[in-house]
């Protein structure tokens, strides 16, 4: 991305699975957002829409895959991998193989590859962790030997090429810029040792042009509910396609930052706070007095609110990281303590039904997401309803919970929107509702 960037082209970034980190740095690196597609949360057509639309008026769009090749929900089918999505999208795949200590048994992976699944497209192979450019061509002359997939070429073995990362994983964006030396020398890397040029010109070209849709605007001017969106370094965890589908049904979008702003913004009739790392941050967050009280009343008065993971953590009593030395304010709508741990307490995705009418959707509802922290909840929430139903993946029932004080909604689920649009509307209904009742009450 970057070295094609730096050449001009306009890239259009996405990223195949639930994370935020990657798509983070994919739109430092390529100037534009970058977008997650995801096989089990969303639907077929729902994933081919999103990327004609994000990748319409780029050069090149580059999908950056999620584990194996054909690593996905389990070993008996392709459902949730890289290489369902491929198909799905009509992409060709580049298929990188560690090289490290291989010389003819890497050619034996990659006509594994190549023969496993004969309706992929693979467009060619890079070898990456090479020892030297004596050890490439071992690589290349074993694959030419046997095998039909294109040798592209290398990116030999650097140490200086490293991403930091902690217990909860890799920095993210906001934290950590990688830095312009760095770039360099990863492009530098990309045009000596890799046939880019050979590559973009096996590409097939396609159009990707669609008529835009005139959508009717559901309420305009002044009528429209305004959202605050919580974003900063404790707050970037968002779907893209979230705040999109809140504004298409007619939601004003505004950013704030609980670590940076005193006060709320003004004249709001929502607010969602995404995920993070929020305890990364508890000192200095739980110093804004201020701004948590003014959240706990604006709960307090049914404003809707929704958190999840992290916001969800922020929206809580007391806040303690790992040693457990300091436990933190936070804002209290909810009366839990949360504290985190150096061990992962869930991973994976679920589904959830909701029990009764929220501000995210009615009774019966049904959503799609993914749930993945570090930290729990050590006491049982005086006051909360739990307001969601909820399977993983495989169907199994789950302990997660979402849980609902006022017109305040939080839970450790990353939802994603696409699953269900009309919960998106739903939330910006409720909003407009609160609107409407605080523009009565003052007149």
């Amino acid at each position: 991305m970057a070295y094609l960037a730096g050449q001009g082209f306009k890239v259009a970034p996405f990223k195949v699975g639930p994370d935020f980190i990657d798509p983070g740095h994919h739109t430092r690196i390529a100037g534009k957002t970058s977008i997650n597609l995801d096989s089990w949360m969303l639907t077929r057509e729902y994933n081919k829409r999103v990327f004609k639309k994000w990748a319409n008026g780029s050069d090149i769009a580059v999908v950056e895959g999620v584990m194996g090749l054909f690593d996905g929900y389990d070993g008996l089918s392709e459902a949730g991998s890289t290489a369902q999505m491929a198909k799905w999208l009509d992409l060709p795949v580049v298929l990188i193989v560690n090289a490290r200590g291989k010389a003819r048994s890497a050619a034996a992976i990659v006509k594994g590859f190549e023969d496993f699944d004969r309706d992929l497209k693979i467009a060619g192979v890079i070898f990456s962790k090479t020892g030297s450019l004596r050890h490439y061509e071992y690589l290349k002359k074993a694959l030419e030997q046997s095998c039909r997939t294109k040798c592209l070429g290398f990116m030999p073995k650097n140490d200086k090429i490293v991403m930091p990362e902690r217990h909860l994983g890799l920095l993210t964006a906001e934290e950590f810029d990688i830095k312009k030396d760095v770039l360099s020398m990863l492009k530098s890397m990309v045009k000596e040792h890799i046939d880019i040029k050979g590559l973009l010109k096996s590409l097939d070209d396609f159009d990707i042009s669609e008529r835009p849709v005139l959508e009717k605007q559901v309420f305009s001017g002044d009528h429209r509910p305004v959202i605050a969106v919580a974003r900063d370094k404790a707050f970037c965890f968002y779907y893209q396609d979230n705040l999109d589908t809140l504004k298409k049904f007619g939601a004003k979008i505004i950013e704030f930052s609980p670590l940076n702003d005193k006060r709320l913004p003004l004249d709001i009739d929502g607010i969602y706070f995404g995920g993070g790392y929020p305890e990364l941050f508890a000192e200095q967050l739980s110093k804004k007095t201020e701004l948590l009280q003014e959240i706990k009343e604006k709960s307090s008065s049914g404003m809707p609110i929704y958190g999840e993971c992290g916001g969800f953590m922020f929206l809580c009593r007391k806040l303690s990281y790992i040693d457990e030395t300091k436990k933190y304010s936070m804002s209290g709508c909810f009366d839990f303590k949360v504290k985190t741990s150096k061990r992962l307490r869930s991973l994976g995705y679920r589904e959830i039904t909701l029990k009764k009418d929220t501000i995210i959707g009615k009774k019966g509802d049904v959503l799609r997401g993914h749930e993945f922290h570090y930290s729990s909840l050590e006491n049982s929430g005086t006051g909360a309803s739990c307001v969601y139903r909820v399977t993983s993946r495989a169907g199994q029932a789950i302990s997660l919970k979402g849980y609902e004080v006022f017109n305040t909604l939080g839970s450790y689920l990353h939802v994603h929107f696409g699953s269900n649009p009309l919960c998106a509307k739903h939330f910006v209904d409720t909003c407009k509702e609160f609107k409407d009742k605080k523009n009565k009450n003052a007149v």
